[in-house]
């Protein structure tokens, strides 16, 4: 009855909801004499606080239009190249150059969680790899929209689903599974190795990934272990109400789980309204955009089915079936040892809260038969869950190595020399500050940091190869005009810098010698210096050289 209830709170609210909805624009209309005092401002912020915080959300869009490639401007079209009841396949296809040039990119699966967000949760993981891969991701079905006859999804459904794809690529892709998925991709992947199933995968990359949830619980772990299989099922499983088209079906709704994820930070949460209704009041209409941009995402939550997510709170979290080597798949025990062929690489963010560090990293010790060339683990410093797959960190620090990682293993690109960096079109001088500085992920705990991104578009290179070809030369790339950098690469070399703060950066420093990397550091900090002159207000006064400091590696030799 707990759906049934919710049902018809919203549906006791809706009136209230369109009166406020309805004062909110008469208050800001511009006939009406209150709409510029501090009364009508107010109303209307109220309002349409009042109006957000009882709407029920829908699935977002991707919304992608276009990307970059080779520095010119193509469109971007969804295209769906796969479908089952409860998972829909989708190619972001990317309109060939003028120059007529066919793109042969690796491939790049996202594998989107099904924990109660739909896959446009992952839009800026796409549009950060969509200039140099060609991407697809899995866009998983609201439960409530399901009818029941289509049977059942429990986690063995989902491990078929999973290979399923893989066998659509005949194995020419790299994976990229972001928090839930990572348990049964890894099932999928150990399954088919065993069988002696061809179509693996490349690479698999797992970011915030559950693996191990024996290793630093979090408060996620810890309610699990203490609830047990029995109380979630007692408690939180319900029936979907009429008129959805899955009535009858039993799921776990999806405002149950966006409860959990909003009591965790429940007072930035609130704090955050507090400032929608400031910013309104105060005519801040950036700020107030920016909150509804994310609350659109944040607050859309779909049903997963009652059968899969008690399946998965029993397999992952209070029996660790994985790492304890006892997890079955279609009554075959799934064993770790059997992965050999696919290239492994993990992430965690230090700051996580849901997905505790050495719980994903723990794969790499499970899948002991990889050969430890083709393993990688990166901890991503001062972000926390969403910031491993999302933000300015994740753009400037984990996209990057992503990107070399899975290049040195695709057939496409594992022989080829590193990639000359490109053209992108130049920086808008005319945009303001806020549209150039990401803030990140500040919900999952991220900082705001500059990143190399606007760095990059002032110097007019491709973003993302920067920072890779910079992360291959074990350099740092972020929150840094003049970066440190490890000497012991190349001792004879010195950092050459610009001797005038608005001098260009050179054309030629893009060659391929082993002086490019320094090159590089001297580019971008002239770039740093324009872009604070053009788009900032004002530069600096002087541009020092920075102290050949030898830089700390990070973990794994990147």
């Amino acid at each position: 009855m707990l759906y049934h209830w919710y049902q018809a709170g919203h549906a006791a609210v809706k009136p209230a909801r369109a009166a406020a909805d309805g004062y909110r624009m008469f208050f800001k209309h511009p006939f009406n004499p209150l709409t510029h005092t501090s009364v009508g401002r107010g109303a209307a912020a109220a309002c349409e606080v009042f109006e957000r915080t009882t709407r029920r959300y829908d699935k977002p869009v991707f919304g992608i239009a276009d990307t970059i490639v080779d520095g010119e401007t193509v469109a971007v079209t969804e295209e769906i190249v796969w479908e089952r009841p409860f998972c829909k396949l989708v190619r972001f296809k990317r309109a060939t150059p003028s120059s007529g040039k066919e793109l042969d990119h690796p491939r790049l699966l996202l594998v989107a969680p099904m924990s109660g967000h739909y896959a446009t949760l992952l839009r800026g993981t796409v549009e950060t790899f969509l200039p140099d891969h060609d991407v697809y991701i899995t866009d998983w079905q609201n439960a409530r929209d399901v009818p029941a006859s289509a049977g059942s999804f429990d986690l063995d459904d989902y491990i078929d689903t999973v290979a399923d794809i893989f066998r659509h690529f005949q194995g020419d892709i790299n994976v990229f599974a972001v928090c839930q998925p990572a348990v049964p991709v890894l099932a999928a992947i150990a399954d088919m190795e065993a069988a002696g199933d061809p179509c693996v995968p490349h690479t698999l990359i797992i970011a915030g990934g559950p693996i191990d949830t024996r290793r630093s619980p979090t408060a996620v772990n810890r309610l699990a272990q203490e609830k047990g299989t029995e109380w979630f099922r007692s408690n939180v499983i319900s029936s979907v109400p009429w008129p959805s088209l899955g009535f009858g079906r039993k799921v776990y709704p999806g405002f149950l789980q966006l409860t959990g994820f909003m009591t965790m930070n429940l007072d930035r949460h609130m704090n955050a309204h507090k400032d929608l209704f400031l910013h309104l009041v105060h005519g801040d209409g950036d700020g107030a955009e920016k909150h509804r941009e994310f609350y659109d995402e944040y607050l859309a939550v779909m049903d997963l089915t009652a059968e899969f997510y008690l399946e998965t709170i029993a397999s992952v979290f209070v029996e660790h079936r994985l790492p304890r080597g006892v997890m079955r798949h279609r009554n075959r025990v799934i064993d770790m040892g059997a992965i050999k062929n696919v290239a492994l690489m993990t992430i965690e963010g230090e700051n996580d809260d849901i997905t505790g560090k050495g719980q994903c990293s723990s794969a790499l010790e499970l899948c002991a038969n990889i050969p430890a060339a083709k393993k990688v683990h990166f901890e991503c410093p001062k972000v926390g869950h969403y910031g491993v797959f999302n933000g300015s960190r994740f753009r400037s620090e984990i996209a990057p190595r992503m990107a070399a990682f899975l290049r040195r293993q695709d057939p496409r690109t594992k022989d080829l020399p590193v990639a000359p960096i490109k053209a992108i079109a130049p920086l808008t001088r005319n945009n303001s500050l806020a549209d150039v500085v990401d803030n990140g992920d500040w919900i999952g705990g991220e900082e705001p940091a500059f990143a190399v991104t606007a760095v990059a578009a002032a110097a007019n290179v491709n973003a993302l190869e920067l920072a890779s070809k910079m992360a291959d030369y074990g350099l740092e790339v972020i929150e840094q005009s003049i970066p440190t950098f490890d000497t012991t690469h190349v001792p004879s070399i010195s950092m050459s810098l610009p001797t005038h703060p608005m001098q260009a950066p050179d054309p030629a420093a893009f060659n391929t010698g082993m002086t490019s990397p320094w090159k590089l550091m001297s580019m971008m900090n002239a770039a740093t210096v324009e872009f604070w002159t053009n788009v900032g207000g004002q530069a600096p006064t002087a541009v020092a050289p920075a102290p050949e400091t030898a830089h700390t590696p990070l973990k794994n030799g990147h």
